[in-house]
């Protein structure tokens, strides 16, 4: 019988029993908690119960099974944060907004370091490195769903829809600025104080552009 899951938290893949998906829970449970030059291929094959023949069959390095255990990540990630914002509201509005509620439940779960994806990006220097490139396409997964969100939101307010370019940039950047703050201070709160700024956002981008008045051409005598 398989194992279902359901897209509830971010950061609890399944267990399936094959020698390859040990190792990549292993190394993205290790590797999240504690950073890819500080886990060991040891430390892997060790939490994984597996033979170290087995990465080898598997793998052909280290940063490969990071990569491929990011990929699995962003794949879940991307599932776990679209189902909870959907369920936020039935307006791109308030799934705008609800998106910082769905992060503070992550940041208040006792295992949550941060963003995977922003913090194995800045431990690898090349842009080209594999682990590089998937950390860059889940930046571009998320700025998709977000501006297909400020679309519609743009579209409910009766506003130029070139406005939702920019708004979803600056969307993203609460996103992962909330991510960050909450890491740092531990405070889940930290996504809250993010939606305010949200609010006020959505409300400057909602409001109509001023009309400039022409200049004066009154006359000196």
């Amino acid at each position: 019988m398989t194992r279902e899951t359901t897209p509830t938290d971010p950061n609890d893949p399944a267990q399936p029993g094959t020698a390859r998906e040990r190792l990549l829970d292993a190394a993205e449970a290790l590797i999240y908690a504690g950073g890819i030059h500080a886990t060991g291929v040891d430390a892997i094959v060790r939490q994984s119960g597996t033979a170290r023949k087995s990465f080898y069959t598997h793998f052909e390095s280290k940063d490969a099974l990071v990569a491929a255990a990011l990929e699995r990540r962003d794949e879940r990630w991307m599932n776990w944060f679209i189902a909870g914002t959907q369920r936020r509201g039935n307006s791109a509005r308030k799934r705008l907004l609800g998106m910082f509620d769905v992060l503070r439940d992550w940041f208040a779960s006792a295992d949550f370091h941060g963003c995977a994806f922003l913090s194995a990006a800045g431990e690898i220097e090349s842009a080209d490195d594999p682990i590089r490139v998937v950390a860059r396409k889940h930046k571009a997964r998320l700025l998709d769903f977000v501006r297909a969100e400020c679309d519609a939101f743009v579209a409910e307010a009766q506003i130029d829809a070139r406005r939702a370019v920019p708004l979803a940039r600056q969307w993203l950047v609460l996103l992962d600025g909330a991510i960050a703050v909450a890491l740092v201070s531990g405070e889940a709160d930290a996504a809250l104080n993010a939606r305010t700024v949200g609010k006020t956002v959505l409300d400057a981008a909602a409001r109509p552009a001023a009309t400039k008045r022409p200049p004066s051409r009154r006359t000196t005598t």
